[in-house]
């Protein structure tokens, strides 16, 4: 039996439980929510890298749907319940395929079922507006994963790739984390600030995650986990799922990614302008200076040093499909899973440690937050703290 073979066998078994795509953000982009549009049911390779024929093709048993909204939204709430209906909408369209799943026992009849277990995260503390209140709304609308912040700080909390601010939690920062512990929502460290991983460790009670993450020390990015947070997954029970983004995985892509910022600027355009004069400047730099390309192997590398340094029990997978312009060779869309897997196989992976890698390991730790969360509603309220009390 070939490794790819052998990876597709395991799948059946212990299908791929992916922490993070962004398709209800793409399908808000392109066609305004309009599902006729972009019926996933069929192959939509030529928008996206997410449909259902693809899905199962990559063995895929569970999805995290983000319902991200941008920082600069509006009405960052208003914008966080239409991703949600969206999702909702995909579920509606879609029975026979996807299920909603709003614990770790739903996850495991869906698997039972053969069906995708349907989660949703919400990418951003802005999305909550500064709200505990807001915050439970979401919980209840089924929204499993809040991630403390996207790539601008919010006011109780420091993102990796804003200006520092608050030295990560700030007073009313840790009584979010308290009251996702409180209700059983997962703790997403992906985006934030190494200071902001390590507060928000110190303040949980619950295993946290990363729901699109590599290593640190393999490329540096601050999008990355340095080695110390790694290090604090097993004590925590927490999980770091990797991402593909070439510029996250690959220091190539880093540096080539600084540089093109760069070119931009010095033309004077920002680097995510993208009207018609600022993609010609940014093309004719490509033309100049052809983008680095990652690999299945490049993310394998960042999963051996992930392993070392956390262990096999705290690994995952979070593409960030449809949240990203570029993917890795052999990882070209959710159908590339398998790929991923026969690389692991072939570094000397056991069959044991990649069922914990795509499925095991997540479907562990929301079931363990999720008792946390019943012997602290058992102790506690929930929490009316205001950010205008607590951070003063």
């Amino acid at each position: 039996m070939t490794s790819q073979e052998a990876a597709r066998e395991l799948l059946r078994e212990f299908p791929v439980v992916d922490g993070h795509n962004d398709l209800p953000w793409a399908l808000r982009e392109q066609v305004r929510y309009d599902l006729d549009a972009r019926d996933i049911a069929a192959d939509q390779s030529a928008h996206l890298h997410t449909d259902i024929p693809r899905l199962r093709a990559g063995g895929v048993g569970a999805q995290y749907w983000s319902v991200y909204v941008r920082t600069d939204a509006p009405d960052p709430v208003a914008a966080t319940l239409e991703q949600i209906d969206c999702v909702r909408q995909l579920l509606t369209r879609h029975p026979e395929d996807l299920r909603p799943a709003l614990t770790a026992a739903d996850m495991e009849a869906a698997r039972g079922e053969g069906r995708i277990a349907s989660l949703m995260g919400a990418e951003g503390g802005h999305s909550i507006a500064n709200s505990l209140g807001t915050l439970r709304g979401l919980y209840g609308l089924g929204v499993r994963y809040l991630t403390l912040t996207h790539n601008d700080n919010v006011d109780w909390a420091d993102s990796a790739t804003d200006e520092p601010k608050a030295g990560g939690l700030t007073a009313f920062g840790r009584e979010v984390v308290r009251e996702m512990n409180r209700l059983g929502m997962l703790v997403d460290l992906s985006h934030v600030a190494a200071t902001t991983m390590r507060d928000a460790l110190d303040a949980s009670s619950a295993p946290v995650i990363f729901s699109h993450s590599s290593a640190r020390s393999v490329c540096d990015h601050p999008r990355n986990v340095p080695d110390d947070v790694l290090e604090r997954l097993p004590a925590n029970g927490g999980m770091a799922m990797v991402t593909f983004v070439p510029k996250f995985v690959l220091q190539a892509a880093v540096d080539w990614t600084a540089e093109a910022d760069e070119n931009m600027r010095a033309h004077g355009f920002h680097h995510l302008d993208t009207t018609a004069q600022a993609m010609t400047v940014h093309r004719a730099f490509e033309e100049r200076h052809p983008r680095p390309v990652a690999t299945v192997s490049t993310v394998a590398d960042h999963l051996d040093h992930m392993r070392e340094a956390a262990g096999i029990d705290h690994l995952g997978i979070g593409g960030d499909y449809d949240g990203t312009a570029f993917t890795p060779d052999g990882l070209a869309d959710v159908s590339g899973y398998p790929n991923l897997l026969a690389e692991l196989l072939d570094r000397g992976w056991s069959k044991a440690d990649l069922a914990k890698l795509t499925w095991k390991n997540a479907v562990r730790v929301l079931d363990a937050a999720q008792d946390v969360a019943r012997g602290l509603q058992a102790t506690r309220s929930p929490s009316n703290a205001r950010i205008e009390d607590l951070d003063r």
